[in-house]
């Protein structure tokens, strides 16, 4: 079978880019994407909204590079230039394109806004176009090709929203290339918490070096790491196959001397896109419910679940109780607990899990408390000041009678005060998922599809 064997490179197109008025996250996944796909990305471009600056770079790409990707610059305002520069570029004239005409004309409608001249500027492209429909916007994306030099050259052009062009490269552009290469492509993602990029690298480095279909890449999150298994062949099937035995053999995997037990203790999910998404989908299929009690993360945790779709079946309701007497009042959180504790401590969050239970009939929760601020806090427990670290949290999960605590400091570092209490809330929730679904994993089965 034969690889379509091109370089690639990647050109952002936006003044605002250049400014840091916006960060340039199209380029890191349009490179993810593309090493999926084992096409190589030799070049990395941003440029703003000059048709000449923007032309010597197009022009110098076409020379050094089979594929040119860019972002950006597709929209109806007059400094949207990107796609007529291209089209000067490659040797192509732009006309209407009736299809995209239509549908634009359509979601304005929809959107109860009239049709403009600058909005048919959108629909105006080359006519021998492998055009990709928009289905969250208006601009259309396009592929075109020509041959410079004796070589062709296909150009790629795409909105420069992520949440436009996220979705048109996966459902548009990742099966033209596929196409073009003659083979089919499939990755499958492998989440895991609990263990840092560099650990997962070390217990994984032989596999990593030796794989070669499918192919293992590590990507660092925040809190989290991504295993990107990638597999190439000639159905959709059989990649898919293949990176199902590569993620068992994957599970199996012995974490020491770095940790104890397997890889699989550390894996909240295969071919999920977060730990909620996987917290939910374990809850419906069980037919649970669960709850929340948060006081430090403000609500983060309950967000984080009802952002997933369907998340109604399994989640009725939450509590966020920030005050001492909203823990008593509200969840029967003992006051003798309290005062010798302190709401610092496993003993209450204890007590907060179950109290959310019992409020609300659900079958788990999930509670915490503890310091998300940037300085220490001191408080009294037994009558005697007790001083918690910036960053300490307090977590239980209860599933049915049972209970499990942990205590874990996020330690803020050098952020500011604003930084510090959003990146301690972003742990602990995180953590807090990770820990229900490894509870649950050991009370249900290892399942986390």
């Amino acid at each position: 079978m034969k690889k379509w064997n091109v370089r690639a490179e990647i050109i952002s197109v936006g003044t605002e880019l250049l400014l840091g008025d916006i960060v340039n996250t199209d380029a890191a996944f349009l490179a993810r994407e593309l090493a999926a796909l084992g096409i190589s990305c030799y070049y990395q471009s941003v440029v703003g909204d000059n048709p000449t600056r923007l032309r010597g770079m197009l022009e110098a790409a076409c020379v050094r590079s089979e594929l040119v990707i860019l972002t950006g610059g597709l929209g109806p305002t007059a400094d949207d230039l990107t796609k007529e520069t291209a089209a000067v570029v490659m040797g192509k004239t732009l006309c209407l394109h009736e299809e995209s005409y239509a549908r634009i004309r359509d979601v304005l409608k929809k959107r109860g806004l009239t049709e403009s001249e600058n909005q048919i500027k959108q629909a105006m492209l080359p006519p021998d176009a492998e055009v990709f429909a928009n289905d969250y916007g208006t601009a259309p994306g396009f592929a075109m090709e020509t041959e410079i030099d004796g070589r062709n050259v296909t150009m790629i052009l795409m909105p420069g929203p992520p949440r436009e062009l996220e979705p048109m490269f996966a459902e548009k552009v990742r099966p033209y290339l596929s196409m073009r290469s003659g083979e089919v492509f499939y990755s499958l993602n492998i989440g895991i918490y609990g263990i840092g990029e560099a650990i997962v690298g070390q217990i994984l480095r032989d596999r990593m070096e030796e794989a070669r279909n499918p192919t293992i890449a590590p990507y660092c999150g925040e809190g989290e790491v991504r295993l990107r298994l990638t597999a190439r062949g000639e159905s959709e099937e059989i990649c898919r196959a293949l990176c199902l035995e590569t993620a068992e053999q994957i599970r199996l995997v012995p974490c020491t001397p770095y940790r104890e037990g397997i890889l699989d203790d550390y894996i909240f999910g295969i071919d999920t896109p977060s730990m909620q998404a996987t917290l939910v989908s374990m809850l419906a299929r069980r037919s649970m419910k669960v709850t929340t009690a948060e006081s430090c993360t403000g609500g983060m945790i309950a967000k984080r679940i009802t952002d997933v779709p369907g998340a109604s079946a399994v989640f009725e309701g939450g509590f966020v109780t920030y005050a001492d007497h909203t823990k008593i009042s509200l969840l029967q959180v003992r006051e003798e607990t309290v005062l010798q504790h302190s709401v610092y401590s496993a003993e209450a969050v204890r007590e907060m899990a179950f109290g959310a239970m019992r409020a609300v009939l659900a079958d788990c929760a999930i509670a915490v408390s503890g310091v998300a601020g940037k300085e220490d806090l001191v408080c009294t427990a037994n009558g005697k000041p007790l001083t918690v670290d910036a960053g300490c949290v307090y977590i239980a999960c209860a599933v049915g009678n049972e209970c499990r605590t942990e205590c874990v400091t996020f330690a803020p570092g050098r952020r500011n005060a604003l930084e510090a209490r959003e990146y301690v809330r972003s742990r602990a929730s995180a953590h807090a998922l990770a820990m229900l679904i490894g509870m649950l994993k050991h009370r249900c089965g290892t399942e986390t599809e």
